[in-house]
């Protein structure tokens, strides 16, 4: 396994690892600018626990590559439109920028911080996992597949034949009615099961298929508000609800989605997506619980959020029956976990 040292002193071994910039958010929540993509130079002096001075020395000693790895110093009309688009208020004559690839690269290089040295052993010990990693058994994949497939036909059969036939033959049939309703009921039971469980099949294996685990969060913090509202729609399709219908925005009555859960509940969503270091409060959760419970009547609701709440607010949902989904619960709801009022 390569060591840390080695790390700190190879450019080449910084420059493959710098897709990774997950591990930042891992180790520690990076706070960034409401660009929602960079940091400034004192941001970065936080986020590692040291001087700026520190920062500013490890900049001129190393700037050719962290440039390359998205440093820069904004000046004259490049640092007006900037301040304009992000609302960053700065009366300096130029604004330096790390972005999350240049952060990590700093990791890389910081010597004498608790912080960076903890992201570095992160990195060190994902490189170790990626080369001892088990080879897939395509074999293995295959039966999946075919059970999946099989899954489906039953429940199409059952759906599109079975329930039919037992709906005519209740129409022609006095004698037996009752045994015949009953079996129906037993045989739209099974359907119903079916299908949950082919959606949790689903969502289980979603990790594997689609984005992998690390980036979630940075994903997702690199969102606008209704960008994240259709990925919290897309994670409620994968886990079968239906009907969901993302209607954020003005009228939208404190709800921003509406669904039915698997198994015909109704469900209801509010969605923040804020910076990291920020709290869903308690009359951010008051607010939603009455247009949840009174305006919708729902049956399920979820407050969904890209930062913590307050130990207030927590409170405020439980006691509301409102399912409060923070920033460390939607990341491992994002990579495939179970959400287990969903179940």
């Amino acid at each position: 396994m390569i060591n840390e040292t080695a790390l700190l002193e190879s450019k080449a071994l910084r420059d493959s690892a710098l897709e990774r910039t997950d591990v930042l958010d891992r180790v520690k929540a990076l706070s960034l600018l409401p660009d929602g993509m960079h940091v400034t130079t004192a941001m970065v002096a936080t986020y590692f626990q040291v001087g700026i001075k520190a920062i500013r020395s490890l900049v001129l000693d190393h700037d050719a590559e962290l440039r390359a790895s998205g440093y820069r110093v904004l000046t004259g009309s490049e640092l007006s439109s900037f301040k304009e688009l992000s609302g960053v208020q700065s009366r300096t004559r130029n604004l330096a920028l790390f972005s999350r690839r240049a952060v990590l690269n700093v990791a890389m290089l910081l010597r004498d911080s608790e912080v960076a040295r903890q992201v570095r052993v992160y990195l060190l010990d994902m490189e170790h996992l990626a080369r001892n990693q088990p080879v897939d058994n395509s074999v293995q994949k295959d039966v999946a597949s075919l059970d999946d497939r099989i899954d489906q036909r039953i429940t199409h059969i059952l759906g599109k034949t079975v329930v039919p036939m037992f709906n005519a033959l209740i129409e022609t049939s006095g004698e037996h009615r009752r045994e015949l309703l009953a079996l129906r009921a037993g045989v739209q039971r099974v359907e119903q099961r079916l299908r949950h469980h082919h959606a949790r099949l689903q969502r289980l294996e979603s990790p594997y298929e689609g984005r992998p685990l690390p980036g979630v969060m940075a994903f997702m913090d690199a969102m606008n508000g209704r960008t994240f509202e259709r990925h919290i729609a897309k994670l409620l399709r994968r886990d079968g609800c239906t009907n969901v219908v993302v209607q954020g925005g003005q009228g939208d009555r404190g709800v921003d989605i509406i669904a039915l859960t698997a198994d015909g509940r109704r469900l209801v969503v509010q969605c923040k997506r804020f910076a990291p270091y920020l709290n869903i409060t308690s009359p951010d959760v008051q607010k939603f619980v009455g247009s949840a419970k009174v305006l919708y009547a729902a049956e399920v609701a979820l407050y969904v959020a890209t930062c913590p709440f307050t130990s207030e607010a927590l409170s405020i949902a439980a006691d509301g029956g409102i399912t409060a989904v923070h920033r460390g619960l939607l990341e491992e709801w994002s990579a495939g976990a179970v959400l287990k009022i969903l179940e």
